[in-house]
């Protein structure tokens, strides 16, 4: 445990962005895998969630928690979903 106050203080707001950015890349890959599951099932909302996923996926590379190159490969892939339902 850190003894100086800004090392104290550091190790607090280090624990509470590394809860925020594990809710936020937990909540992208949730609406990715939403919207996989609705495109092999040929759900009637595919397309929303498969938009709803793009832009997590958006939000998560604005907020640098994924890369933008890997941002854009996901985001590729989700748009092939849309194209072949």
């Amino acid at each position: 445990m850190p003894n100086i106050q800004s090392a104290k203080k550091r190790v607090l707001v280090n624990s509470a962005k590394a809860a925020r950015n594990k809710s936020r890349n937990t909540a992208m890959k949730t609406a990715i895998k939403k919207a996989h599951t609705a495109a092999a099932a040929g759900a009637e909302n595919r397309d929303e969630l498969i938009t709803q996923a793009v832009k997590k996926v958006d939000q998560a590379a604005a907020k640098g928690l994924i890369h933008k190159n890997n941002a854009a490969r996901k985001k590729s892939a989700l748009a092939s979903l849309a194209k072949k339902a």
